[in-house]
């Protein structure tokens, strides 16, 4: 039987251990990218286009570059040149905004920058930027709801190669859909959503000369930025050094670079100053990316006793006039269910918004939301539990691979998850079950997420004082890596954690991995491990090699070290001696051991199907005399491996399902048709979920370790909590009030309808 992750030990792997960088951020130490100042910084604020479809025909700078404090006005004819740049291997040269900034006189979407504004402080900058006046040439936008499907061949290029939009095939899904007894043809819509962490995304840029830059930036992903950057400038990739150390979220949005990077580069090149541009919140909606809309048909046949004979799963999403991010929302549909007909495909529809990019659980989570929405609605026509449902259509290998999974306990989490939520006291009619005068609704679903590892590099130093460091160029976005890295270091060397330090966020550390995809924690614990472990060699070659050691005429495969110390394997630990005394011995400041951590994403040829699973119940309620409706109640199962720290997994989880409340019943992105403006475009009507709309939500985790993954078992949590929540909430509002929403969000007028 699975049991928690909260199982008293001594290793520090699996203990709820406090956040190492907890006090510098409680304490206002810690410091945000916007927080660094240079002596002679100066300020920019781009000009953004007030039209999203057009040609800018004359920009008027004049009054402008007058004005008082203004050091220029940046525009296509003096930015100097920024080159394009093209991705390499693996996740390295990676943007959704190709084009570079003032590259052309084109208006493809609303608030594409046309000119920055560099002045000596904030203030002038902004005046300065206000002052500058456009003239366009006009045309109506396309930012219709309905998406219609562009005539794309076949096969298709996208942010991260090509790809065929016939996603996934097996069977004859056709034949059997037609045959089947009971149909199920419903379309489900997610609309555009805007990610909004708390930190603005925001850029510093520093030349030393002309060919050496340093960037301090809000990124989720410092070493594939280096390399997007080095190519737009011209530069040797080691020319440019990217520092991140503190990340106040970004959900996605900061996971590559976006054009006020390079404006900002461009700007302090020609200059010869620091230059620093933070971005608003209202062009946080515009031009740092957004999740697509999607319109989902989902066509399920089945047997009167639940058995799938058919899937299919066919998906249009918005993208950009110019780029070609891949919103994959029929990822994880060829293996959450067994079926043994089944097609995915997808088209795009070209719109006037900014690029689309990834935002947290991209893809699978609208993906998601449209076939478990399916699901719950095929369980009620057959009038069978939707858990039930799930679990006779258990797979028993990946069926779109052919492979059978590395560790799948779907089945467990549904069990746990209706045992702590108390399912089985559900009467399934609508608005059956009453408390306090309130009408509840009962809603579950199933979710994914993928398992995988990007390349990693770490190193580990043993120190002459007892302590140690741990240094890799990944960052914390305030998911917990640097508590994760000391964690390892710590389970490793023996050394406490609070002697421990753990250094991220910057391009001159070994080369770290992205902060995404849920993959950060699951890459870098094979390198730590191996850095660890060649420090410690190291270290014990220098126990057996210096003069007057206890272990000088001792062969190193001789000699152990645990918690610490180094002792003699035959004598036991009785007689350790401490690392540091060793080093001092041998008046060595500190050992170093590096380690490397291979990608095992887009693997052509996997042994196992690698994925964490888990499932969402929830309760609502709803007052129809107010029109009132709440999420009061969600437990939460997850099947992510072995987690490396219960409390900070928990949280993340946590927030995941409040993302997923917001997705459900307040998040949307809503563009003018006149001319193309979010209109939303702030934090007062861009309505998030608040702790009044959080209920009380209960997580558990599975213990049960993915050796395929890593050595320890560890899977990523980041996303998995999003996925699915809101096709729950929506069964839930089903239960409670008989209407079946397939829209989100879900609107009161819905509910009154």
């Amino acid at each position: 039987m699975p049991t928690t992750s909260e199982t008293p030990t001594l290793s520090p792997i699996g203990r709820n251990t406090p956040r190492v960088d907890g006090p510098v951020k409680v304490s206002g130490m810690a410091q945000y990218t916007a927080d660094f100042h240079f002596p002679g910084q100066l300020y920019a604020v781009p000009v953004d286009a007030t039209i999203a479809n057009g040609r800018l025909v004359k920009l008027d700078t004049s009054a402008a570059e007058k004005m008082p404090g203004v050091q220029a006005i940046f525009h296509r004819e003096n930015i100097g040149k920024i080159f394009r740049s093209i991705p390499g291997t693996g996740f390295e040269g990676i943007c959704d905004e190709r084009r570079p900034p003032f590259e052309d006189d084109v208006i493809r979407y609303y608030g594409q920058y046309i000119a920055l504004a560099v002045a000596d402080t904030f203030e002038a900058a902004k005046a300065a930027a206000d002052a500058v006046r456009a003239t366009y040439s006009k045309e109506t936008p396309n930012v219709e709801l309905d998406l219609k499907a562009d005539d794309d061949p076949d096969v298709v290029a996208t942010s991260f190669g090509t790809r065929n939009r016939l996603d996934s095939q097996r069977g004859d899904p056709d034949t059997a859909f037609a045959s089947a007894r009971v149909k199920l043809d419903q379309t489900y819509v997610t609309p555009a959503e805007t990610h909004n962490p708390l930190e603005l995304h925001s850029t510093t840029a520093i030349w030393e000369g002309s060919s050496t830059l340093t960037l301090y930036e809000s990124s989720q992903g410092v070493v594939n930025l280096q390399s997007v950057l080095a190519q737009m400038f011209g530069l040797p990739k080691e020319n440019v050094r990217v520092i991140s150390k503190f990340v106040g979220s970004g959900f996605g949005s900061k996971l590559w670079p976006w054009t006020q990077c390079p404006l900002a580069a461009a700007a302090a090149r020609q200059i010869g100053k620091p230059v620093k541009l933070v971005v608003s919140r209202k062009m946080m909606f515009q031009s740092v990316g957004h999740r697509a809309r999607t319109q989902q048909r989902v066509r399920l046949g089945a047997t009167p006793d639940g058995k799938l004979v058919s899937l299919q799963h066919d998906y249009v999403y918005q993208r950009s006039m110019l780029d070609s991010h891949h919103e994959d929302c029929g990822e994880a549909t060829p293996f959450q269910y067994s079926v043994p007909n089944l097609r995915v495909t997808f088209g795009r529809a070209k719109q006037n918004v900014g690029a689309t990019t990834d935002m947290r659980g991209p893809g699978r989570v609208p993906g998601l939301y449209a076939t478990e929405s399916a699901m719950n609605e095929l369980a009620d026509q057959l009038k069978i539990d939707p858990v039930r449902l799930r679990i006779i259509n258990e797979p028993k290998i990946d069926e779109s691979l052919g492979i059978p999974f590395s560790s799948r306990h779907l089945v467990e989490c549904f069990e746990l998850g209706a045992d702590k939520f108390g399912w089985s006291n559900r009467t399934p009619a609508v608005g059956s079950m009453k408390r306090d005068g309130l009408i509840v609704g009962w809603g579950m679903a199933g979710c994914s997420w993928v398992a995988a590892r990007f390349n990693a590099e770490a190193s580990v130093e043993l120190r002459d004082d007892g302590t140690a460091r741990v240094a890799c160029a990944t960052q914390d976005i305030g998911t917990g890596t640097y508590t994760i890295l000391a964690q390892l270091t710590s389970q490793k060397t023996g050394v406490p954690l609070n002697k421990i330090e753990a250094v991220l966020g910057d391009t001159s550390l070994p080369a770290g991995p992205l902060s995404g995809g849920s993959m950060a924690t699951e890459s870098v614990i094979p390198a730590v491990f191996a850095a660890a472990d060649n420090a410690i060699t190291s270290l014990l070659s220098v126990a057996t090699t210096t003069p007057r050691s206890p272990f000088e005429k001792r062969k190193a495969s001789e000699l152990a070290f645990e918690d610490g110390r180094v002792f003699v394997k035959a004598d036991g630990p009785d007689g350790a001696v401490p690392f540091a005394d060793l080093l001092r011995r041998a008046n060595l400041r500190l050992v170093t051991g590096t380690g490397k951590s291979e990608s095992t994403f887009g693997n052509p040829m996997p042994k196992f199907s690698t994925h964490s699973f888990g499932c969402h119940f929830v309760e609502v309620t709803w007052q129809p005399e107010i029109a009132r409706l709440s999420v009061s109640r969600v437990v939460t199962v997850m099947d992510a491996g072995r987690i490396i720290n219960p409390l900070a997994g928990r949280n993340q989880i946590e927030g995941a399902v409040v993302m997923g409340i917001g997705m459900a019943l307040l998040e949307h992105t809503t563009y003018d048709p006149q001319n193309g403006a979010p209109i939303n475009s702030n934090l007062a009507d861009y309505v998030v979920a608040v702790n009044a709309d959080v209920p009380p939500i209960e997580v558990n985790f599975l213990d049960f370790p993915d050796k395929a993954i890593n050595e320890l078992g560890a899977r990523g949590i980041g996303e998995i909590g999003l996925a699915g929540t809101a096709a729950a909430i929506t069964a839930a509002v089903h239960h409670a009030t008989g209407v079946r929403v397939r829209e989100l969000p879900v609107k009161i007028e819905n509910l009154l309808a």
